[in-house]
């Protein structure tokens, strides 16, 4: 068996987060989709970030009812930055033995990938699943990462979580870019406002 992890900041969660996990679920037949939302995302530099317990919230509500889509407090629990080879590590201590692990990566990501911590051992330690971006070529990215990465058949859909939390602060709405209970609690809780 195998276990898929997409991390990112989620703020917010948006459909696209959840038809991807869904494509991956069915196309690598994992046993389940841990998603991690990053407390301290190191490549967000001083872009201001939702509370990690807001975030943690919306993709509780996003993916309830679907027992195979999981959720992780793993990085928010720490008090350093959210290195993904740190996360890596501790989720396979927690696997059986020879369970695999399928990271789960927007093309976006692929280029920047190198100038995250240990890339190397980030590349031994699980396979690599690409997510296609509109705009994003995989002829960009560095060929050791690309020959190591599975390319996921997904639908391409061009959401952002920053174009979300724009339409918000527009007082736009944001129906069908995010699940109902996810837009509720934004509205409850006043965020992006």
């Amino acid at each position: 068996m195998a276990t898929g992890l997409i991390g990112g900041t989620f703020d917010p969660i948006h459909i696209a987060h959840l038809i991807i996990a869904e494509a991956a679920l069915e196309a690598l037949s994992l046993r389940e989709i841990v998603f991690v939302p990053a407390a301290r995302p190191p490549h967000k530099g001083g872009v201001c970030v939702t509370p990690v317990e807001h975030r943690l919230e919306m993709v509780r509500l996003a993916i309830e009812g679907n027992p195979r889509l999981v959720l992780s407090d793993i990085e928010a629990r720490r008090a350093t930055p959210s290195y993904t080879i740190d996360t890596i590590r501790e989720v396979r201590a927690g696997l059986d033995v020879g369970e695999e692990i399928y990271f789960i990566i927007g093309a976006d990501s692929l280029v920047e990938f190198f100038t995250w911590k240990e890339p190397e051992k980030l590349l031994d330690s699980c396979r690599f699943v690409v997510v296609p971006r509109p705009g994003v070529s995989m002829g960009d990215a560095d060929p050791r990462i690309r020959e190591k990465a599975v390319v996921l058949d997904a639908p391409e859909l061009s959401i952002a979580s920053r174009d979300i939390r724009e339409r918000v602060r527009g007082g736009r709405t944001i129906r069908y870019l995010v699940p109902a209970e996810v837009e509720s609690y934004i509205e409850r809780k006043n965020l992006y406002t």
